[in-house]
Formats: structure tokens, C-alpha cells, sequence
């Protein structure tokens, strides 16, 4: 799993990159990454099935917020994203991956 995080400071906004390599524990069919960036929802942010067999998606955020997200394996499955930037208790049963962009 892996972040990238580059910054367009004339857009104050970054280019968030989101991957999943073929190192997951289950054979994935579809992955998507679900947040409060994008409510939520399972089919905002579907990650694209590379020739490794990795998954990857990109998608714009605004600098100087922090977003809660978790990935959706199999729509079954939720996971964490190991490099994220920290961990917060959802209030249900288990925990959000974190990642904050920077201000400006």
C-alpha cells in the first residue's frame, strides 16, 4: 500500500495517488477508496486494476484539511492503508486511515 501526495500550489490543492500492490493478503477483483472526501460513497473512487496486479487511483483534494478514508476490497472487505498519516476510532467498531494535506 501506498500514498502519494503531490502539491499544485497554483490549484492550493493536491494530487493524492492512492496504491494497493499485489501484496494483498486476498485475490482483489475491485478496490475502492471510500472518505469523507467523497461521502462516503463506494463508487466515487475505483481504483484501476494495473498489469501487476496492483490498484491504482488518483483524485484532487484542497490544501490544509486532514480526510478520513478507508479502502473497500471485493466491496466486502475494508482495510487500512498502512502509510497512512495516522489512525482515528470511527466510533462503530474499528478505525480510519488519516492523511493530511499541508497548508499552503
Amino acid at each position: 500500500m501506498a500514498i502519494d501526495k503531490k502539491l499544485n500550489k497554483t490549484k492550493s490543492q493536491y494530487k493524492v495517488t492512492f496504491e494497493l500492490k499485489n501484496e494483498l493478503p486476498m485475490t482483489a477483483e475491485s478496490v475502492a477508496v471510500c472518505g469523507d472526501f467523497n461521502a462516503w460513497d463506494k463508487s466515487a473512487l475505483i481504483l484501476k486494476k494495473q498489469k501487476d496486479g496492483s490498484f491504482k487511483g488518483a483524485i484532487e483534494l484542497p490544501a490544509g484539511k486532514e480526510f478520513q478514508f478507508r479502502y473497500l476490497i471485493n466491496n466486502e472487505i475494508w482495510t487500512n492503508e498502512v502509510d497512512a498519516d495516522g489512525l482515528v476510532y470511527n466510533g462503530i467498531v474499528d478505525y480510519n486511515s488519516i492523511i493530511k494535506l499541508d497548508t499552503i
